[in-house]
């Protein structure tokens, strides 16, 4: 994480903490006692704040994210391990190109004539339905 991103994530960190009542004044406890609630260690809470980097450790950003109460996917942006894009990707994935019917497949090829048509479609039906050469020498 290059220092920019890792400040950057110590400050919104530190809103969260204060947000949350933590006292992060030196001496008033609160990374202590977040470090102990978390289960994050003190070492690890007090590098995170002082933005000298976030671990690209999902377990313990998965335990900030629980203990804040926040979206796991928001931690992973804030702490620059992904970005709002990819996340997008992983909740959204693109299924690929979708299978057409035989009919669609006549309208994209521009077979108009409706006997050829019928032909068309009825010949892509027939061999959607025969299963390929390796699984027909199986069968016997």
């Amino acid at each position: 994480m290059e220092r920019n991103e890792a400040q950057t994530f110590a400050d919104w960190l530190r809103e969260q903490l204060t947000r949350r009542g933590y006292d992060l004044s030196a001496r008033g406890g609160g990374q202590t006692r977040f470090a102990e609630e978390s289960g994050i260690g003190r070492a690890t809470v007090s590098r995170m704040l002082g933005g000298q980097g976030t671990q690209h450790d999902t377990r313990i950003l998965g335990q900030l994210a629980a203990a804040l109460r926040v979206p796991l996917g928001e931690v992973l942006v804030r702490a620059g391990v992904a970005t709002d894009e990819e996340l997008g990707r992983i909740a959204n994935p693109d299924p690929g190109p979708r299978p057409i019917t035989p009919e669609q497949a006549a309208d994209e090829l521009g077979i108009q004539d409706p006997q050829a048509r019928r032909l068309f479609v009825s010949m892509v039906e027939t061999l959607q339905r025969t299963p390929p050469p390796h699984e027909q020498r199986n069968q016997k």
